[in-house]
This record gives structure tokens, sequence and C-alpha cells, in this order.
């Protein structure tokens, strides 16, 4: 007997893709990063998106006019 075939489809809502990168820190930031997420009970990943999130949208609060480089600071 054949057997139909049948479309999965997921009870989940459609999760975003996602992309990994890979990202040098300076060691104390790191250091700092990781003692964030311990106190936090969460991954050192999760602490950087949530950082990242955060500096998107106050970019975009404020017009995302600040082109200045602060890199080394």
């Amino acid at each position: 007997m054949k057997r139909k075939m049948v479309e999965k489809t997921s009870t989940r809502a459609q999760a975003p893709s996602w992309v990994r990168a890979s990202i040098s820190f300076p060691s104390d930031l790191y250091e700092t990063l990781d003692e964030i997420a311990k106190q936090k009970k969460v991954s050192l990943a999760w602490v950087v998106r949530d950082a990242a999130e955060k500096y998107v949208e106050e970019r975009s609060l404020s017009g995302g006019t600040d082109t200045k480089n602060t890199r080394g600071k």
C-alpha cells in the first residue's frame, strides 16, 4: 500500500533567519561580557545580541547620524 505524501506544517511561528558571526573582543571586554552572562544565567551570545539590539534601537531613535569612529575606545 502506498503512503500518501503529506506536507508537514509547523505549529510554531516562523523563527527569524539567523546569521552566524565570529567576533573578536579585547580580553577585558570579553571577561566583562562573560561575567554579565554568568550573573544573568544566559549565554555570552545572548548578552552580545541584547547589547547589539539596544545599540541599533538607540541609534535609530537618534536618527542614525552618528558616524563618528569610536573604534579603540
